[in-house]
């Protein structure tokens, strides 16, 4: 029998937190130190402290460990505008983690990797599904919901810690490791930052992720942002996580350090305080780290403030006390009859009525319906989902409510012929690929982006390719981190080639008849046997009420790792659609899919349309609720619908403010506005009322009335728009919301506050936060396009004073042509850079001294650069003077003296060449 371990005084659970932490800091040795700053934190059996692990996935329930409640979509969860359920969800969640964690401490960690709070800037973002909301306010009200469930209640104890991705700036993943998000100071501080700091404020999240991407070109792992900001938004230790294979990145793909222990320790001095690489290797994370020290690259105390953070988490967790308030959770819980009710109810309410003319919805039990299309019959899971307990397809739902019900899955069988030959691709009893004078029969699954998916019909599976290059019929759809089940047609002179996508390789048939990938690839003719459009159309012309039911697979087109380019439908079944439309009119599409789609002509032609995301275990039943009106459609959209891509900016743009982008800029009329979603019934507005400031507050007081014949839920939307700045504002902002259930002819008084202080913006000529004196448009409606009631409001606040020269970074520009920020050269700080010649940069309100400043500028080229001062027109302009920047990779004072000219101007700087840096302007210091 070992020894019982001695009652340390970190064990007693009567001292202070601090205290406790202090204690057990001081028993560990260094190298015990080191080795608690990788993911996987090894026991230290001398003290009786047991093995710990970052990173247990929770976004819409426990992931990667089997069955467990699976809950709609992070998407879908926000899209219920409804933050007591979402904090419901979030709760039901973490009581699986305890309870997978009981079962398997080592497997199942307490910290967990939830929420997402990157805000949906574009809906072609491939983790899409991920987030909340296009608005950041609203991401943020959700974030803290979900995170206050994940975290539990009780006051001492909590329940798992959660922790936000990703910091920062992160929606693409088109070269997500290398390519830098652009930020300037208003984006940064008005739209990326507040989703990130309403949780955190909240006391709703415990760590935070950095983001695989560079922002301003400097790796978000070293942004000097997470100690700076991050951490001075609550009084409690904040764990900064990794994210997986990042600090590999910092000296590999993104060549910004020269080593290992360089990287690491750059890492660990801008906060970072587990590092996520090498799975449950620690040693490579212990040697850079032990390395850099070594080296004089970190300190002692470097290592103490990031093992300090990971402590406390611990033992907030209780990991140290013998008392655990979570105790009393039993396993049954895991997709017990609550959590399968919970997960009903949110799917429900996740559902989203985009179209409804009020002549075919809601049905009848004795309706006809024909439900078709490659989702009616089946669910899938997203890279983040548990594994399903069970199944509830949008055919049984529908099924176990209404009498006559036919079904038809609505996509192509074909068979795989050889070019010029009698030989066809066919699935043996091995379920390995082979070709036979026997034709075989395959499912065509058009997921769009030119990604097919062949089902053979001899056994329901999937066509893969194995590690080994075998090509089998064994899996039941897409799936895995490396999705090996896609394929593509490329049309030759020959026929139709067969492009594995995963490997970029052809299906190759050999002289055995064998059939391999290669490069060359042999040439196929397809044969359609069955039209299922066709089919389909066939099926719905004989009843009543056709439902087509068609989205995305979560893991094709459109995931981690993977973008998509375009909005539209596949082309398949935008076919579908129509057909079945043509046949029978009264079609009511239903879309499931993790993102937005361009639906012109379906929201053009159809009489219903219905949206959710992914939505879990119980969809099919949820959306039986919705169409039979046993549950009013309550789902409002979180993310602008668009016609097409072209109407986006670019997606590695995130200057939402220059680039007119987000319902908050855009300009546009969308597809479906933020906030969109109708009901069953009709609701009026009136009577609109604000109180007299108060406090820093205004009340906003409406009445809202059902004018229907049903009952009915409302989503009564506030949003703002400041009449005029100094800046461009957006053109409507959320500013609060209130649901109300009422019955035909009832009516409710609703009230909002608004806060003053809330209209405000970053003010970059001051680098803090601004209220101006103003006077704000206040708008009620349903959605941010479908305003209702209309008033105004005279805000007291500031006038923005002309600026100085005293000191004028460049980063503070109010507009600019061709130029980006990067990281200042050797310093922790931003600059700009130009990317052509005669980029420029422009200064509003400025007042032009005589004085000698000095431009800090870089120029690492090989030839000398200049930068043009000129006023009020970047060509034209008087020039004041030219800063003669001669090549040097280091930031050099310039001088240059400027004679005063009366009144404001706008100051412009112009590149004469591109890769010029250009920091700040500043007057210089006597005898400088």
């Amino acid at each position: 029998m070992s020894a019982p371990v001695p009652q340390y005084p970190f064990r007693d659970p009567a001292r202070p937190l601090d205290e406790r932490v202090d204690d057990l800091l001081a028993r560990l040795t260094r190298d015990e130190r080191i080795a608690l700053l990788h993911q996987y934190q090894p026991p230290v059996p001398r003290l009786g402290v047991a093995g710990f692990r970052t990173g247990t996935e929770a976004l819409h329930g426990v992931a990667w460990h089997g069955p467990a409640t699976v809950f709609p979509q992070a998407i879908g969860l926000a899209t219920t505008w409804s933050p007591d359920l979402v904090r419901a969800v979030g709760s039901a969640v973490g009581d699986e983690v305890r309870v997978f964690h009981r079962k398997d401490p080592a497997g199942v960690g307490l910290n967990v990797w939830a929420p997402v709070v990157n805000p949906l800037r574009d809906p072609r973002w491939g983790r899409n599904e991920e987030g909340y909301a296009e608005d950041p306010w609203l991401t943020g009200v959700i974030a803290t919901a979900y995170g206050h469930g994940l975290a539990g209640d009780d006051p001492t104890y909590l329940k798992t810690a959660p922790t936000l991705k990703h910091f920062l700036a992160y929606n693409n993943e088109t070269d997500r490791c290398t390519t830098s998000s652009n930020l300037p100071p208003r984006v940064l501080h008005d739209y990326e930052l507040p989703a990130f700091r309403a949780p955190i404020e909240a006391g709703a999240a415990t760590g935070v992720m950095p983001s695989y991407n560079l922002v301003n070109g400097r790796p978000a792992h070293l942004t000097p942002l997470i100690n700076d900001v991050l951490r001075t938004w609550t009084r409690d230790e904040l764990l900064v996580v990794s994210d997986a294979y990042a600090p590999g990145n910092l000296f590999g793909l993104q060549h910004h350090l020269p080593d290992g222990p360089s990287a690491y320790a750059a890492a660990l001095r801008a906060g970072v305080d587990s590092f996520t690489q090498d799975g449950t290797d620690t040693a490579p994370t212990v040697d850079r780290l032990t390395t850099a020290l070594d080296r004089g690259l970190i300190t002692v105390a470097d290592i103490d403030a990031a093992v300090r953070r990971s402590l406390t988490i611990r033992f907030r967790l209780g990991e140290f006390d013998e008392v655990d308030p979570y105790r009393g959770l039993e396993p049954e819980l895991v997709n017990g009859p609550v959590h399968r009710r919970l997960a009903h109810d949110a799917a429900r309410r996740s559902i989203v009525l985009l179209e409804h003319d009020g002549e075919v919805l809601p049905l009848t039990t004795s309706t006809r319906v024909a439900v078709v299309g490659p989702l009616a019959g089946t669910l899938s899971e997203d890279w983040y989902a548990g594994t399903l307990p069970y199944q509830v397809t949008a055919k049984d739902g529908i099924a176990e409510r209404l009498e006559h019900v036919e079904y038809c899955e609505g996509v192509d069988r074909i068979t795989l012929r050889v070019a010029g030959s009698s030989s066809y691709l066919t699935v043996g009893e091995d379920a390995v690929l082979r070709t036979s004078t026997t034709a075989g029969e395959f499912d065509l699954f058009d997921w769009g982006g030119e990604a097919l998916a062949l089902r053979s019909v001899r056994n329901g599976q999937h066509l893969s390719v194995t590690d080994d290059g075998e090509l089998v019929a064994d899996q039941p759809g897409p799936n895995g981190w490396e999705v090996k089940q896609t394929f593509g047609l490329v049309r030759t002179s020959a026929g139709l080639l067969i492009r594995h996508l995963h490997t970029d390789q052809y299906l190759e048939v050999g002289a055995t008849g064998t059939v391999g990938l290669g490069l060359e690839g042999t040439a196929f003719e397809v044969d359609v046997v069955v039209d299922g459009a066709a089919a389909a159309a066939e099926l719905a012309a004989g009843a009543e009420v056709a439902i087509v039911v068609v989205g995305n697979h979560p893991l094709v087109n459109g995931r981690e790792t993977e973008d998509r380019e375009s909005l539209d439908l596949p082309a398949a079944q935008d076919r579908l659609i129509r057909q079945v439309h043509a046949a029978n009119p009264r079609t009511v599409l239903v879309l499931s899919s993790s993102y937005p789609f361009a639906i012109g002509w379906a929201q053009e032609h159809l009489p219903a349309i219905l949206w959710s995301a992914h939505g879990g275990q119980e969809y099919g039943r949820a959306l039986a609720d919705v169409l039979l009106g046993d549950h009013d459609p309550s789902g409002r959209l979180t993310q602008t619908w668009y016609h097409s891509a072209a109407d986006l900016p670019g997606l590695l743009d995130y200057d939402i403010i220059a680039t007119d982008a987000t319902y908050l800029y855009y300009r546009g009329t969308p597809l479906y506005p933020f906030g969109h979603g109708l009901s069953y019934t009709t609701f009026a507005y009136g009577d609109l009322r604000l109180s007299e400031p108060s406090d820093g507050q205004v009340r906003v007081t409406f009445t809202v009335t059902n004018t229907g014949d049903r009952p009915g839920t409302e989503l009564a939307q506030l949003y703002t728009r400041q009449q005029n700045s100094r800046v461009k504002q957006p053109l409507r902002q959320l500013r609060g919301f209130r649901r109300v259930s009422l019955q035909p002819g009832e009516s409710a008084d609703l009230e909002l506050t608004l806060a003053t202080a809330d209209l405000g913006f970053w003010d970059v000529t001051r680098n803090r936060h601004c209220v101006e004196a103003a006077r704000h448009t206040l708008m009620i409606g349903r959605s941010s396009a479908d305003i209702r009631l209309t008033t105004t409001l005279d805000v007291e606040g500031e006038h923005i004073p002309p600026r100085t020269l005293d000191r004028l970074p460049a980063t503070t520009f109010d507009d600019y042509c061709a130029v980006t920020l990067t990281a200042a050269p050797g310093e922790p700080g931003d600059a700009v850079v130009s990317l052509e010649s005669q980029a420029w940069l422009a200064f509003d309100d400025v007042l032009v001294p005589t004085a000698t400043l000095h431009a800090r500028a870089a120029n690492p080229t090989l030839h000398s650069a200049s930068i043009e001062l000129r006023l009020d027109d970047p060509h034209h302009g008087d020039l004041l003077g030219t800063l003669e920047i001669p090549p040097t990779d280091t930031l050099v004072p310039i001088p240059i003296t400027l004679t005063a000219r009366p009144g404001t101007h706008t100051l412009y700087a112009v590149f004469s060449a591109p890769n010029v840096i250009l920091e700040r302007l500043q007057r210089a210091s006597p005898g400088s």
